[in-house]
C-alpha cells in the first residue's frame, strides 16, 4: 500500500510538473501579446509627447507674438518707423538693482545675440552685425523683410543685460 501510494504521489507530481511547461504555441502567443502591449504603450507615449510639443510650440509662438506687439515690433510698426527714418530704437525698462553692463557683459551679450541669430532660420548672423555697449545693442546690416527686422530686434531686446536696441537694419 505504501509503495502504491508513493508511486501515485510521484506520478501526480510528474503530471503537475508537465502541465506547468508552456508549449511553444502558448509561449509565442504570450510573446506576441507582450510585444503588442509594448507597441501600444509606445504609440500612446509618442502621441502624448507630440501633443505636449505642439502645446509648448503654441505657447512660445504666443509669447513671441505678445512681445512683438508689446514692444511695437510688428511689421506694421517697423514700416511706420522706416517712414520716419532708418533708425529704430526700442528700450526695455530696467529693473531696480540691475547693474550697468561691463566690457565682459558686452562680449557675452554679443555672443548670445549672435547665437540666437544663428539658431533662427529666418535671420542671418552673417548679414547682421551686433555691437553692444553698456547694455545698448546696435544692429547693422540687412534682413529679408520688415517682419524679420522686428524679430531681430526682439531677439536682441529679449537678452539678459540688454536695455536698449538701436536697429540700423535695412530690408534687402
Amino acid at each position: 500500500m505504501k509503495t502504491s501510494l508513493l508511486a501515485f504521489s510521484l506520478l501526480s507530481l510528474a503530471l503537475v510538473g508537465c502541465s506547468k511547461k508552456d508549449d511553444p504555441a502558448t509561449l509565442a502567443d504570450k510573446t506576441k501579446d507582450a510585444a503588442n502591449t509594448a507597441v501600444d504603450k509606445t504609440k500612446e507615449v509618442a502621441s502624448d509627447v507630440a501633443d505636449k510639443t505642439k502645446e509648448v510650440a503654441k505657447d512660445v509662438k504666443n509669447a513671441v507674438s505678445d512681445k512683438l506687439t508689446e514692444w511695437k515690433l510688428t511689421p506694421d510698426d517697423i514700416k511706420a518707423d522706416f517712414a520716419k527714418g532708418a533708425r529704430i530704437v526700442r528700450t526695455k525698462s530696467v529693473a531696480a538693482g540691475d547693474k550697468v553692463a561691463t566690457v565682459a557683459d558686452n562680449a557675452r551679450i554679443v555672443t548670445v545675440i549672435n547665437a540666437k541669430l544663428v539658431a533662427d532660420s529666418d535671420l542671418s548672423a552673417l548679414k547682421i552685425n551686433v555691437d553692444a555697449d553698456a547694455g545698448t545693442v546696435t544692429l547693422k546690416g540687412t534682413a529679408k523683410s520688415h517682419a524679420f527686422i522686428g524679430k531681430a530686434i526682439l531677439l536682441a531686446l529679449d537678452t539678459d543685460g540688454v536695455n536698449q536696441v538701436t536697429s540700423l537694419l535695412t530690408v534687402e
